[in-house]
């Protein structure tokens, strides 16, 4: 390789509402988490299908379907999967 390209460690892709549509009412559980545990590996927007985290570690709960897999991926426990209020 000739060259030094610099890699973003987030997803390129960017939640829209054409793409996976909004949650609405339907979502379960949704991901809080707990920013003192948090070590900014960047593994749960990386693994995230949706692409809703930001890198502040943001959830956009608009398209967030609640499905875990930041909470199972990341390494310290930093995000509970916490059920909705109705």
């Amino acid at each position: 390789m000739s060259g030094s390209t610099k890699c973003d460690r987030y997803a390129i892709s960017r939640p829209v509402e054409g793409s996976a549509g909004q949650t609405g009412s339907w979502r379960v559980f949704r991901p809080v988490v707990e920013r003192e545990k948090c070590i900014s590996c960047g593994l749960c927007s990386l693994y995230c299908p949706e692409a809703v985290i930001d890198s502040e570690l943001s959830i956009d709960l608009v398209f967030c379907k609640g499905c875990g897999i930041c909470a199972n991926e990341c390494p310290k426990n930093a995000i509970a999967m916490v059920r909705e209020e109705k």
